[in-house]
């Protein structure tokens, strides 16, 4: 029952005011449905789910193909898939969690908490030693290991002691370049193990799952019945082949977990539930700001090509690895966070665009068909749709004082008019004579202008505005001073075409 009332309450915080355009979503779902059915039949993935979460909910999943091969069963919103690399989330999120409890720092150096790492030989005399922080972002130094990495799931835990006591050869100095390391996210979950005083499963299950009501999800694959679970396959020479089913072990952390598409929803709903920052009672198992961490990019930064058919003529992407998430700057679609699976028998992906509270995930069982491409093309079509609505950034009282000085300073050709609202440096940046002249101008080259339009908020104080005049457009920005009655630093005006 008290778990009950607590997700009764989380998903009502997962609901923000701003939401994205469901009649618009509906609109789309037919050529999306296309999208994930080709990428189904074209890759040869015996089974595919895939899902799309707004307004804290899942508002559309439709699944294709068999979960297996031998009794056909059709795959289902409640169907159990491994989800990979997707799995990182969970531990990054486990690490914010137990900072925020204050039991460890991101800063950190590794070795605090697995002493096995204490007398490793690092590749140079100057290389820092490895930081919480590096793992999290793939800049330990470690090599790429995903065919290795991949098949070290099962591994018992002593086995992963003596591996880490050895020691390991490194690919780069740590903290000097971007490098994906499972490796490196299985010392986090030992880390979380060794911090939380119990294993890593259990304390992800504590601390997430359950709060989430994910009950159908977890790492021990066998603790479900099969007629529930997706059997992972690979696709060779023509024909399918079952491939093995690995056990939880030391690498669970990296790539273990297994959830239906019913229960990755309410994880996407909860990410999603982060965005924007704001007053409202915080419920989740994690605090908004924590998860907000997730998109702090490392500094070791690249120009990305967008996923799927419109990469190409798309502008590139600003992207970098934030915590277990691939975070870019995209010209359609705003901020976006991303990750995909690929793993023996399973492929996934998922997007995330906090911008629009909009999230799209796709599982497959066949060996790394992680399907990145119909899930950006997915993206694309809702944005081509008008479906994906900015939720926009409300207008504090001092932007809307900043903006009534600066209709002040245009009704009255004088920047004078408004004197009291202009910040220390404004007349010292520009004198009034010099306002006077171009504003006079302004005004002869437009005419008077409908000064009635609302300010666009970029930020509590910063926004911008167009105005309609008799011949032509006024684009203005307004910049407020950081002091406590934030008066007008900067205020630009420019002529538009009509």
């Amino acid at each position: 029952m008290r778990v009950a009332v607590y997700l009764l309450l989380l998903m009502m915080s997962l609901r923000p005011a701003w939401a994205a355009d469901a009649t618009k979503i509906e609109q789309a779902i037919p050529a999306i449905n296309r999208l994930f059915a080709e990428f189904q039949v074209d890759s040869h993935a015996p089974g595919l789910i895939y899902g799309i979460v707004a307004d804290g909910r899942l508002v559309h999943v439709k699944g294709f193909g068999v979960q297996d091969l031998v009794h056909k069963r059709p795959v289902t919103p409640d169907s159990l898939f491994r989800i990979a690399s997707m799995t990182k989330a969970f531990t990054a999120l486990s690490i914010l969690k137990l900072r925020e409890d204050g039991k460890l720092s991101l800063d950190d150096l590794a070795e605090k908490y697995v002493p096995e790492m204490q007398g490793w030989t690092y590749p140079t005399k100057d290389a820092p030693r490895i930081r919480i922080r590096d793992l999290l972002t793939h800049s330990a130094g470690f090599v790429d290991d995903n065919p290795w990495g991949d098949r070290q799931t099962p591994l018992p835990q002593g086995d992963f002691t003596a591996m880490v006591q050895a020691g390991v050869p490194f690919s780069t100095a740590p903290a000097t370049r971007y490098e994906y390391s499972n490796f490196g996210y299985a010392l986090l979950g030992r880390i979380i193990a060794n911090v939380s005083g119990g294993p890593y499963r259990a304390y992800v299950e504590r601390t997430l799952l359950t709060p989430l009501g994910m009950a159908s999800s977890g790492y021990a694959v066998g603790e479900w019945p099969l007629d529930r679970r997706a059997i992972g396959y690979r696709w060779q020479d023509g024909h399918w082949r079952e491939e093995p089913t690995m056990a939880d072990g030391a690498f669970g952390a990296m790539g273990g977990l297994q959830t239906s598409a019913t229960d990755y929803a309410r994880w996407l709903a909860f990410l999603l539930s982060a965005w924007p920052a704001r007053d409202d009672a915080d419920t989740g198992p994690v605090s908004r700001a924590s998860v907000r961490m997730l998109s702090e990019g490392s500094n070791f930064l690249a120009i990305a090509e967008r996923n799927g058919k419109s990469g190409p003529t798309a502008c590139r992407q600003a992207s970098a690895y934030g915590f277990a998430v691939r975070v870019a700057q995209d010209c359609d679609l705003g901020l976006t966070l991303a990750h995909g699976g690929g793993y023996p028998g399973y492929g996934s992906h998922m997007l995330l665009m906090p911008d629009h509270g909009v999230g799209i995930f796709v599982f497959t069982n066949r060996t790394y068909n992680g399907g990145a491409a119909p899930v950006w093309d997915a993206a694309m079509l809702l944005h081509k749709a008008g479906a994906l609505t900015d939720r926009g950034v409300p207008v504090s009282a001092l932007l809307a004082q900043g903006y009534g000085a600066a209709k002040r300073i245009y009704g009255e050709g004088d920047v004078l008019a408004a004197k009291d609202s202009l910040a220390m440096n404004f007349l010292m940046d520009h004198e009034a004579p010099w306002w006077a002249k171009k504003l006079a101008a302004l005004r002869g080259e437009v005419g008077a202008c409908a000064t009635d339009a609302p300010v666009i908020a970029t930020g509590n104080l910063s926004g911008k505005f167009t105005w309609t005049c008799d011949r032509g457009r006024v684009a203005g920005v307004l910049l407020l001073a950081p002091t406590p009655t934030a008066q007008l630093q900067e205020l630009t005006l420019t002529v538009k075409a009509p």
